[in-house]
């Protein structure tokens, strides 16, 4: 298990932040959860003991958020999903975790000026099948090297302006699905070892307290500033990832 201090110093908070944002807010915030961690080990290495933490926080929110979900927009994304954590992972040792930041990070900036600067009294998009499959496609992808699927998979969610349980429900059994995929080719590529597994033990009890704290936040939210927060998320994510690769 990993004994440094300031390991723990950054990690906990990390923890906290993407448990708090994926029991809440989709998930916005918790894409910073590994470059928060990798500020004192490697991205690899950090994003192998979120993993089976984010697991477990997903156990948590589906329980908080049961049979709340768009099931169109899920049949749309999954697949598309798949595709992408195989591409990530035959792609893996070709990818740098920062091209990977650049991608998102733009996606992430793009969309949530889009959403600041168009006019406000837009329709919400329609759900489409080929858009759906686009973004849930980067999204696996994404989200196999640096845990990043929130920025794309929001890019297709946020503009179809879900009800909020239905948008935290959604994105909830999306991001535990393919969550759970991932341990397939995270345990062959040898991303989990003994010390990566401690110290994600070590780690874990702060993910249902997070989760729960965010189910906590949510309801005393309304829908007005919910969107809001959620786009001010997507906004500061993608901005922490283009600083950090560049």
């Amino acid at each position: 298990m990993i004994s440094d201090p300031w390991f723990y110093a950054v990690a906990i908070p990390a923890v906290l932040i993407t448990a708090i944002s994926k029991g809440g807010f989709g998930g916005g915030l918790g894409l910073l959860g590994v470059p928060i961690m990798a500020l004192i080990i490697a991205p690899q290495q950090a994003a192998a003991i979120l993993l089976p933490i984010l697991c477990l926080m997903d156990i948590v929110g589906i329980w908080s958020f049961r049979g709340k979900a768009n099931r169109h927009a899920l049949q749309t994304l999954l697949p598309s999903a798949c595709i992408g954590i195989i591409i990530g992972a035959l792609t893996f040792r070709y990818f740098s975790a920062d091209s990977i930041r650049i991608i998102v990070g733009l996606i992430a900036v793009t969309f949530s000026l889009n959403f600041w600067l168009k006019p406000k009294n837009s329709t919400p998009k329609k759900p489409s099948r080929l858009r759906g499959s686009f973004w849930g496609t980067i999204a696996g992808f994404t989200s196999f090297g640096v845990h990043a699927g929130g920025a794309p998979l929001n890019a297709y969610l946020l503009p179809l302006k879900l009800e909020k349980y239905d948008y935290v429900g959604t994105s909830i059994i999306f991001f535990s699905s393919i969550n759970f995929i991932k341990l397939v080719p995270y345990t062959f590529l040898g991303q989990f070892t003994y010390e990566t597994l401690s110290t994600a033990a070590a780690l874990a009890i702060f993910a249902p307290i997070g989760v729960l704290l965010g189910v906590r936040l949510h309801h005393k939210i309304p829908d007005k500033w919910f969107y809001q927060i959620c786009y001010a998320f997507l906004f500061i994510m993608g901005l922490k990832l283009l600083f950090d690769a560049f």
